[in-house]
């Protein structure tokens, strides 16, 4: 196993503790989504709902994004009268997939992020996830990691370790951190080599669209500027085409050493998860979603999976849509 595969055992027992219980399947519900996804206009079924159901639960109709004139990528929008709501609905999207994986492949790779993601996915260390959940196949990576030591106040690992990972009974190799060791040109390239390694051994997919790693699901926030991972506006790493993972030296947001999953790497993904909350995304939430005309994309709204991608937002969040 390459250098990216953190050894959690000694640091934590309850990450040996493996349940092998499943929970039963349970159907999600289909939700309404607003008129632009991802810079690009929808085709909704029921558009003229959308103003009476900002103050409901949740939107209620399918839809579907134009990605290009040869294909189209399923994109919902979900919007909760608050947090913990998101949160209840975020912890039954991951259960819901992480059955459906496991069956299908006896493995579960879940991609996070950092910053208010992390609060969110509280729900599935309560019951009935944390028994029921087969925990024993998932595996875990970062999207982006400050490059900085684990124990560090900055550390994506450590936010995740200390909300998520220590609380519940996921194997110790199944865990992929940076090694922080390394420079965050090496680190990058090390965590690459990691992902080529899983995909020789299976337990990664590849893309036979792209050619590049296949993840089940990505479960990401969303920055107050639009960004994505550490992949920021304007930034020239947004064009990067080639690599899996690369890094970044001048991040506009502290610290400046970081390394990144690509676009590449992100839109294969087979599921993606946006989870946004606040009013203070709420500018951005409306320039991804709303009537905005700009040509200018975020990075947010460069997300464009192969499968299917999810907005969570509670009603701050939306609320200028």
């Amino acid at each position: 196993m390459a250098e990216c595969a953190l050894s959690l055992a000694s640091s934590s027992p309850v990450l040996s503790r493996i349940s092998p219980t499943r929970f039963s399947p349970i159907r999600r519900p289909i939700l309404l989504t607003s008129s632009f996804v991802a810079g690009k206009p929808l085709f909704c079924s029921h558009p003229h709902r959308r103003n009476s159901v900002l103050s409901t639960n949740s939107w209620r109709s399918q839809c579907r994004t134009k990605a290009s004139m040869a294909e189209r990528v399923s994109a919902k929008v979900e919007v909760y009268d608050s947090e913990e709501e998101l949160a209840v609905a975020l912890a039954k999207y991951t259960a819901d997939l992480s059955e459906k994986f496991c069956k299908e492949r006896d493995a579960f790779t879940v991609v996070v992020s950092g910053g208010s993601l992390i609060k969110s996915l509280r729900k599935l260390v309560e019951p009935p996830y944390i028994d029921s959940i087969d925990w024993s196949k998932w595996h875990v990576f970062w999207v982006d990691e400050r490059v900085v030591p684990k124990d560090h106040p900055d550390s994506n690992y450590l936010l995740a370790y200390d909300g998520f990972l220590s609380k519940i009974p996921i194997p110790a190799g199944h865990v992929y951190a940076i090694n922080d060791a390394l420079s965050a040109e090496a680190a990058a390239d090390d965590y690459e080599t990691c992902l080529r390694h899983l995909v020789k051994s299976k337990i990664l997919d590849i893309s036979k669209e792209s050619g590049f790693p296949k993840f089940d699901v990505m479960l990401l926030g969303m920055g107050p500027d639009g960004h994505i991972a550490s992949l920021f506006p304007g930034h020239p790493l947004v064009h990067e085409k080639e690599k899996w993972v690369t890094f970044i030296k001048d991040s506009p947001k502290p610290p400046p050493n970081r390394i990144t999953f690509t676009f590449p790497v992100i839109n294969s993904s087979a599921n993606i998860a946006l989870a946004i909350v606040g009013a203070g995304k709420a500018d951005v939430v409306h320039k991804s979603l709303g009537d905005d005309k700009s040509s200018d994309l975020l990075p947010v709204q460069m997300v464009s999976p192969e499968g299917e991608l999810v907005w969570f937002l509670d009603k701050d969040a939306a609320s200028k849509l």
